[in-house]
């Protein structure tokens, strides 16, 4: 598998667990609920990122976390 191809199916993973979600999850939430390695959930926040399509939520004393775009 060609790594566009790797990252782009994890993308669809996070993107779908973001949409049900309907609310901002963390990376660990986020690699949990889609099934996929921490690292993997990084690289797919990567991708949509770069896409515009993911916000980050910076919570005082609980992190950051991620929702998608409006």
């Amino acid at each position: 598998m060609k790594p566009e191809e790797y990252f782009g199916v994890n993308a669809g993973k996070v993107w779908k667990v973001l949409k049900d979600a309907g609310k901002p999850l963390t990376v660990k939430e986020i690699a949990t609920k889609a099934g996929i390695k921490l690292t993997d959930a990084y690289g797919a926040l990567g991708w949509l990122g770069r896409e515009g399509k993911i916000e980050i939520v910076e919570r005082p004393k609980k992190g950051v976390a991620f929702k998608l775009t409006e």
